[in-house]
């Protein structure tokens, strides 16, 4: 196995509503950031794989006009997955491990402000039984919520306390949508959004864009004082329907993490990519986080939640960590699908 590291990373401010701006708008000075960052001009980037939505932009392959921001001559070699941006950094690290590149980009982009989020995100689900049902996405965590609530010890309270822990932390993001100080008590006063889900439970409406460039062996070293190399990582699905999965755990986080090798050495933090509070819950058991683990640093997906880029968000934010040297082993992970459908994690490690 090759060694590959994350060697930079940069995202734009994430905002509830970016206005005009199109997605090269957005890309362009987060990719010019990255490369700058890393030192690895575009002409000598190996490969370039994003993640994106057309539904989202509600544009036929919005992703090709999107290469626009790294410059569409000449032309390069690249790659686009209908995905969060982390399974993007996934194909990027399979290409490097195949020797087809040395370095990579990988960026991702989305704009949840152009439309019904909630709804559009149906569009993912079952298209026989659920997905002509028409259930948002909202509903669907509720579901996911209220078994958990009903089958565990967890109480309203515990989601409640990681709304607060995760403003609270993002405090010290500046590419945070939402952060501040707040108290549990007054937060479960407020009524529910769906039940048993109020509006703190549920991840914020973001647009935003961000960027990775991954080297391996001595190009890192070179392009990175302290790379973040990646020591693991692995993704995993369960069934699509979701009459047949409890709903309370995440066995496909639990096997990933297995394969990645989370639990072989001790954990710094953890960025743990759960749009819902009561996710949160069910990540922690699944990773087996214990105590001493600093969880979702950065504020997590509830303090932004740019779809198709918050995944990839949560492996730059655990990388940064390890760049600048107050962290020396993470676990990042990011999630796609309805309920924990679709997860991913990576173990992150300083030298």
């Amino acid at each position: 196995m090759r060694e590959v590291a994350i060697v930079s990373f940069a995202q734009a401010p994430n905002v509830r509503d970016a206005g005009a701006l199109n997605e090269v708008e957005l890309l362009m000075p987060v990719v010019t950031e990255v490369l700058e960052s890393s030192g690895i001009p575009m002409q000598e980037i190996g490969f370039t794989c994003s993640g994106s939505s057309d539904y989202l932009e509600g544009i036929p392959f919005s992703f090709v006009m999107a290469v626009d921001a790294v410059g569409a001559w000449p032309p390069i070699a690249e790659s686009h997955v209908e995905m969060d941006a982390a399974w993007a950094l996934y194909e990027a690290w399979v290409k490097i491990q195949h020797g087809v590149a040395d370095s990579a980009l990988v960026y991702g982009f989305g704009k949840s402000s152009l439309g019904q989020i909630r709804d559009m995100l149906a569009l993912q689900l079952d298209p026989y039984y659920v997905a002509p049902l028409w259930p948002d996405s909202v509903s669907l965590a509720a579901l996911q919520a209220r078994a958990l609530l009903e089958s565990s010890g967890y109480s309203e309270k515990d989601m409640a306390g990681v709304a607060v822990r995760s403003r609270r932390n993002a405090k010290n993001n500046s590419k945070a949508q939402l952060a501040g100080d707040f108290d549990a008590a007054a937060l479960l006063a407020e009524p529910y959004l769906v039940s048993p889900l109020r509006k703190h439970d549920c991840p914020p409406i973001t647009d935003g864009a961000a960027a990775v460039v991954l080297a391996a062996d001595d190009l890192a070293r070179r392009a990175c004082k302290r790379p973040a190399w990646i020591r693991g990582i692995d993704h995993r699905i369960e069934a699509h329907a979701l009459g047949v999965r409890d709903l309370t755990k995440s066995p496909s986080t639990e096997l990933a993490a297995e394969k990645a090798g989370v639990n072989r050495g001790p954990l710094d933090l953890a960025e743990l990519h759960a749009p819902f509070t009561h996710q949160e819950l069910i990540l922690r058991e699944a990773l087996r986080l214990k105590g001493g683990v600093e969880i979702n640093p950065s504020g997590g997906a509830l303090a932004a939640n740019a779809v198709m880029v918050a995944g990839l968000v949560r492996l730059g934010e655990a990388a940064n960590r390890i760049m600048m040297g107050s962290a020396n082993r993470a676990v990042a992970h990011a999630t796609s699908g309805p309920c924990l459908q679709q997860n991913l994690v990576c173990v992150l490690e300083g030298e």
